[in-house]
């Protein structure tokens, strides 16, 4: 098993028009995307075979396209079809072709596999609830200056909340939470049994009698956390992270806010919006920093057995780097409390 096995969100579907070729960058790897003749999702190396330009800043025209350089016109295969140069005398070839990538199109999120053998058993992540009656979802996109280990980690990352986030999310009040963490299956699931109403002015909100609520963060391999509350019916709020990593300290995050507040629905949209986006500033800001420090003295951490969702998150994806399948290591269970 390895990295470039899975799925990586590359744009999402209404970002990706008809005629139109996108640039984009996972792993390092340059891609063109870019639909077929028949709507299709294409995703080609974004370098032309003839003289090495970027086909990502040529045209699409007729769902081919075609290099901004000399005009060389590739197909949804990737083969080159056309050279104007050569003009009738223009013959196909086999070694005249661009490398191409297995992509779908899954919840209006298109994807890109980047798995040598150019198949994958591996599946996208289902977005819970997605255009589900009754629920709706905002969309974020942001930019992080940081890998993203440290980007997955931050999202499932209590502790940091009553100090990058004071008073618009938590406020520091000592608050004792039991936490039950489990790795199991190439994930990991943080499960808080007795949290409250430490969630800055959304308390009111969310939780008005101030009950126990169910709250869980989890992490699936190789890049998404997802953050769960629900306070009660009709009081259910879900944060689906997916963190692509562009290149080793640069990760562009997918966001979906997704929730289900009955009648409330429409006039919370531009509220939850405003507030996440904020939420996710300071984010960029504290793991920006984080990187900074890193880059000059390494990530020699110190961990607390309150960082132990950390720990199996990271022995997952060290097995990866081995090229080793995470979901063989043993089943883990662990109890922990923790203030906040």
């Amino acid at each position: 098993m390895d990295v470039k096995d899975f799925w990586y969100v590359v744009a999402e579907s209404r970002d990706l028009k008809k005629d139109q070729v996108l640039a984009r960058k996972v792993m390092g790897e340059w891609l063109a995307v870019f639909r077929d003749e028949n709507g299709k999702v294409v995703v080609m190396q974004d370098r032309c075979k003839h003289r090495a330009a970027q086909l990502s800043r040529g045209k699409v025209c007729h769902g081919k396209l075609e290099c901004p350089y000399h005009g060389w016109v590739y197909g949804k295969e990737g083969h080159v079809v056309a050279v104007p140069s050569e003009g009738d005398n223009f013959k196909q070839t086999a070694t005249r072709k661009g490398h191409t990538y297995i992509t779908c199109e899954v919840d209006d999120y298109i994807y890109v596999c980047l798995a040598e053998s150019g198949t994958t058993e591996e599946k996208p992540f289902v977005m819970r609830h997605y255009k589900e009656k009754g629920w709706k979802t905002i969309r974020l996109v942001n930019h992080f200056d940081n890998n993203v280990t440290n980007c997955v980690e931050n999202f499932i990352d209590i502790p940091h909340t009553v100090y990058v986030h004071p008073g618009i999310f938590r406020n520091p009040r000592k608050q004792k939470i039991d936490v039950d963490v489990q790795r199991i299956n190439g994930a990991v699931k943080a499960s808080y049994l007795n949290e409250t109403d430490n969630f800055g002015w959304f308390s009111k909100a969310l939780n008005p009698n101030g009950g126990n609520i169910q709250h869980s963060d989890e992490f699936f391999m190789p890049n998404v956390s997802c953050v769960e509350y629900i306070f009660g019916p009709k009081r259910h709020f879900i944060i689906t992270s997916q963190c692509i990593p562009l290149e080793n300290d640069e990760t562009l995050v997918y966001t979906d806010l997704t929730y289900n507040y009955g009648i409330w629905n429409t006039l919370a949209a531009p509220i939850i919006r405003r507030q996440g986006q904020a939420i996710i500033d300071q984010d960029i800001d504290a793991l920006a920093n984080q990187m900074k420090v890193i880059k000059k003295y390494g990530d020699d951490f110190s961990n607390t057995s309150n960082d132990v969702i950390h720990v199996w998150v990271e022995s997952i994806q060290k097995e990866l780097e081995k090229g080793q399948d995470p979901r063989l290591l043993p089943e883990r269970n662990k109890r922990t409390t923790m203030l906040v």
